[in-house]
């Protein structure tokens, strides 16, 4: 599956829970972790939905962050950020703000600004949701 097509079926798979949805914008727009196949092929799963089989994937956060907290998903420092704040606001995983804001890039920041609004129901013009 491309990075395309996967950013549209975890969309999809958001769709209509706005912190779920901010959490997997956050890692779209963050541009790296949905690229790496050691993610992709572990901590997300593959379906169809509807009448017109519509694919859809979904994270298992909680998987996610407990390979990260084992030393079994090498990230980079910033990966390691952007997927612990993506997890807290997509599936409720507490996240140190300290640790993870600390250190983020000038885009990163603004993804992450972006995010929060979208989870509060500020959602952009620009987002990929309907």
């Amino acid at each position: 599956m491309t990075a395309d097509a996967l950013a549209a079926a975890l969309r999809a798979h958001a769709a209509g829970l706005y912190p779920l949805e901010a959490g997997v914008d956050l890692l779209i727009t963050s541009g790296t972790i949905l690229h790496r196949h050691d993610f992709t092929s572990r901590f997300i799963g593959h379906h169809t939905s509807g009448s017109n089989d519509t694919a859809m994937a979904a994270i298992d956060w909680h998987a996610a962050i407990t390979a990260l907290n084992a030393g079994q998903l090498p990230c980079s420092g910033g990966e390691r950020r952007i997927l612990r704040l993506a997890a807290s606001l997509a599936a409720g995983i507490p996240v140190d703000l300290h640790d993870a804001v600390t250190g983020l890039d000038a885009p990163n920041t603004h993804h992450l600004i972006t995010a929060i609004e979208h989870a509060s129901g500020k959602r952009p013009m620009t987002s990929g949701y309907s």
